[in-house]
């Protein structure tokens, strides 16, 4: 055979190998997971994707780190479970569908049937069995089951509220899907509406939702933060204005009983009852109140907006002074937060300080910082800090902490007020007026009211026929779906017709994926139990007040139910970065480039209008940039190990990653010297056993100890998901095994150096494994091994090789490296400053010096002083 027919033969051919394996997996069902009592069981969740038609390299990097903590601790001997499904329900369908003139259904399935594909040929090792889509007629039917079982609870209500309204998606959002004051999918500018809507009653889950952080030690301290900040629990004063001229009073709630001496107005919102009472004999005022509508229900939206507005010409009475206080309908308070009435303190609260600077009223300091004389006329902004009480009566002189407590037992006592605790949290809309979603399996009777659905006629069930181009919610527009008869006393009645929040269904698919084929309620409690809590889960961090808390709740509400019976559903959370690539885009033609451009030595220009190219930096992946790298082309060309190893080298999961197209080169050369070297070795390790233990001869030594050195160090390294540092630690590992080769024919090669050879390349194979998987799976077979490494056990490290017979120490001459040298282990003091003084080429640096010390640091450097 000649060396090119060779070369031929060995050459690393990514596509074959990976479509033979994963034909394999996918035949024998390699990683169906079936419960055992008798093996610890580890449950690997990503959270799972919305099937908007392609995968992208954020979901590349995802799920190549979820698969490779699942494939790590299968080797490590667990029964772990691995599924993947699909958050199917959604507006995206409903628009595309809309666009497309067909059904969302359509769309969404075969988005799916094509996102599978391109899942199976990354080679991830899923448990495809338990597969699962939310828009399937099966989990919306035990999905109506549980919204029936919360309701009867008392867990689910109706009321009429105030909501954020998306114009764009024609649709209410909570207030966690509001990012910026724009809705998080449509990105339109939100607006506040007042509708009947229903709610999940996540505040009676408030206290156990915020102390459960406390039991979350292995989530991101910037998740639990971000959720205990959301929950938003505060300790204050409750009491009220009275008003004058007028039979009711003004109820407030202040966490800053400190400030209230320093109070100058108050402001009300817009949909407050006196706010109303002033609107009914004001157009002014009515004018004023339909502007503020047009503003989000959030606080986040409340902060961003320019102070404004409108005095009501009521006066509050100071419940201590007798002050008469203007009373302001102001756009930045909401009804639904605290009583929907603020005490105003300009000095000390930034928002009611801009906004008594817009409307020129009083600012009255009654907190002094130490060493910071304020004065309300020349305070450029308000202090928000710790200090001493001024212009406050009684309480005068005290610092403002203890006042707090003081002024909470005056109100108690003059029964002016108590305290109170109040939560930023509130109630969890889930009302949404598309078709594509879940319906809620409820009925409207005018003689009964609101009547469930009879389990036994659920799933309600979308109708096929729909026109998705009328204004509003499709299903208000279908009498064959609205208009039904009354399951208690079969009178006409009318189909409820809002869906469910897609949130609904993300809040247990983690829990149908443990029993996807039972058929006699929503869980099998059996294998639920044995499979909860999710022992990692992966996501973004974008999650961490929208899916990760509701999860949380819903999960506790059935656990109350006895439907489960772990505290929280996930244990371990981490939370993956952002892939980012630099941008280039033209004043005048957008994100249409790299394509077109003229490098002219100092800058690009553009091809067609040549005015200078710009530069973005690290910008997050995305279609309107024109900086999205389809990983379906990178799999193509490079192979799906290739990719999967560039996502997991170029940065540690929890950090974004910066594409660059030189590292995925990098991954690629790395993976054909890993196969070269295996196919040099292999007519020569036939028959070998890998080397059980160390021999004698020192270069033998070294190299049997550089492969255990790199088995501990892997294995601590996929623990702590430092995915770079463990393939850095390989590569190392095959170099050095690269480097032995070249110097050692291995035509004169003994037993034992064979023997540490296969298994210095085996341990790089299997410790490869579960990052690449199909490159390791061919190598190990190529190797002699019948049985799938998948299915292999995680190396041990053999503790008599990680004893180096010689270490490697620095040699400094006056604080400067001059030279290394190698030396027994057990080398003495006084033998290691001779070994240094004699190296020749400290004895050059020495020449013409007279040392006047030497400073030995055992097992790493000496370092000699001389003049």
């Amino acid at each position: 055979m000649s060396a090119s027919e060779n070369n031929r033969e060995i050459r690393y051919n990514p596509q074959a190998i990976e479509a033979k394996w994963q034909g394999l997996w996918d035949r024998e069902k390699t990683f169906r997971a079936t419960e055992d009592p008798h093996r610890e069981k580890f449950y690997c969740l990503v959270m799972f994707p919305y099937p908007s038609g392609r995968i992208h390299m954020g979901h590349v990097r995802n799920y190549a780190i979820g698969d490779v903590i699942a494939r790590h601790q299968r080797m490590l001997g667990k029964n772990v479970l691995n599924p993947m499904g699909w958050d199917a329900f959604g507006m995206p369908a409903e628009n595309a569908a809309r666009k497309q003139n067909s059904h969302p259904g359509t769309w969404t399935y075969a988005n799916i049937a094509h996102m599978r594909q391109e899942l199976k040929s990354m080679g991830l090792a899923y448990d495809w069995e338990r597969e699962l889509a939310t828009c399937d007629s099966d989990y919306a039917r035990w999905e109506q089951v549980l919204f029936l079982k919360l309701f009867t609870k008392g867990l689910i209500y109706r009321k009429n509220s105030l909501v954020n309204w998306d114009p764009v998606d024609a649709t209410v959002l909570a207030n966690e899907q509001v990012i910026d004051g724009r809705g998080w999918r449509s990105g339109a500018l939100v607006e506040r509406r007042e509708l009947s809507q229903w709610f999940m009653r996540i505040t009676a889950y408030a206290d156990e939702l915020l102390d459960g952080l406390d039991h979350l030690p292995d989530w991101p301290a910037t998740v639990r933060t971000m959720q205990n900040h959301w929950i938003g629990r505060s300790h204050g004063l409750e009491f009220s204005f009275a008003l004058e001229g007028l039979a009711e009073t003004l109820p407030v709630y202040t966490t800053r009983p400190d400030t209230l001496m320093g109070v100058t107005f108050c402001s009300i919102a817009a949909e407050h009852p006196l706010a109303r009472k002033v609107a009914g004999n004001n157009p002014d005022a009515a004018l004023f109140i339909r502007e503020c509508q047009k503003s989000g229900t959030s606080e986040e939206a409340m902060e961003r907006l320019e102070k404004k507005g409108f005095d009501t010409g009521f006066k509050a009475i100071h419940p201590l002074t007798g002050e008469k206080i203007p009373v302001y309908i102001a756009n930045f308070v909401l009804m639904s937060y605290g009583t929907g009435a603020v005490m105003a303190v300009p000095a000390h609260d930034q928002r009611d300080f801009e906004f008594a600077r817009a409307h020129q009223l009083p600012i009255r300091v009654v907190i002094q910082p130490p060493g910071q004389p304020l004065e309300g006329a020349t305070l450029r902004e308000a202090w928000t800090g710790p200090g001493i009480m001024v212009n406050s009566l009684s309480f005068d002189d005290l610092d403002n902490e203890t006042c707090k407590v003081r002024i909470i037992e005056t109100f108690t006592k003059r029964g002016l007020g108590s305290q109170r605790t109040h939560y930023r949290l509130r109630d969890w809309g889930i009302s949404r007026q598309r078709y594509w979603g879940n319906p809620i399996p409820m009925i409207h009777c005018p003689q009964c009211g609101i009547v469930p659905v009879p389990e036994a006629d659920l799933p309600v069930q979308l109708p096929e026929q729909v026109d998705l181009n009328v204004q509003g919610n499709p299903l208000d527009h279908l009498a064959t779906f609205t208009d039904v008869s009354c399951p208690q006393c079969h009178a006409p009645a009318r189909r409820e017709t809002d869906t469910m929040d897609t949130f609904m269904e993300s809040s247990w698919y983690f829990l149908r994926y443990c029993c996807r084929d039972f058929q006699d309620g929503p869980l099998d409690g059996v294998r639920v139990n044995h499979w909860m809590p999710v022992d990692q889960y992966i996501g973004g961090i974008e999650h961490a007040v929208l899916h990760l808390l509701y999860a949380r709740f819903f999960h506790k509400a059935l656990r109350d139910e006895g439907l489960v019976t772990t505290d929280e559903p996930f244990r371990r959370l981490l939370t993956q970065g952002m892939v980012r690539k630099d941008t280039l885009s033209c004043p005048n033609h957008g994100w249409r480039y790299p394509k077109e451009v003229i490098d002219k030595g100092d800058g690009w220009v553009c091809g067609a209008c040549h005015q200078p190219i710009v530069v973005g930096r690290n910008e997050k992946m995305s279609k309107s940039k024109n900086n999205v790298v389809d990983p379906a082309e990178l799999i193509q060309g490079y192979g799906a190990d290739t990719a999967r190893m560039f996502m997991l080298f170029a940065a540690p999961p929890q950090q974004d990653l910066e594409w660059n197209d030189a590292g995925v080169d990098g991954a690629w050369r790395f993976l054909n010297r890993l196969w070269r070297m295996v196919q040099e070795v292999l007519p020569w390790l036939d028959g070998v056993v890998a080397a059980t233990a160390t021999p004698d001869a020192a270069e033998l030594r070294v190299l049997r100890t550089k492969t255990h050195e790199t088995i501990d160090k892997v294995g601590r390294d996929l623990e702590r998901f430092q995915f770079n540092t463990a393939i850095a630690a390989v590569m190392e590992l095959v170099n050095a095994g690269t480097r032995w080769l070249a110097e050692n024919p291995l035509q004169d090669a003994g037993q034992p150096a064979l023997a540490v050879l296969r298994e210095l390349v085996e341990s790089a194979i299997i410790l490869l494994h579960p990052l690449v998987p199909h490159i390791t799976e061919e190598l190990w077979q190529s190797l002699g091994h019948a049985r799938q490494l998948c299915h292999q056990p995680w190396p041990k490290t053999d503790p008599q090789a990680l004893v180096r017979g010689e270490i490697t120490i620095v040699i400094q001459v006056n604080g400067k490296l001059r030279t290394k040298i190698n030396v027994p282990t057990d080398i003495s003091q006084a033998d290691l400053e001779s070994a240094a003084r004699n190296n020749t080429t400290v004895q050059s640096q020495l020449q013409g010096k007279t040392v006047v010390k030497v400073i030995v640091v055992p097992g790493r450097l000496v370092n000699i002083v001389a003049k």
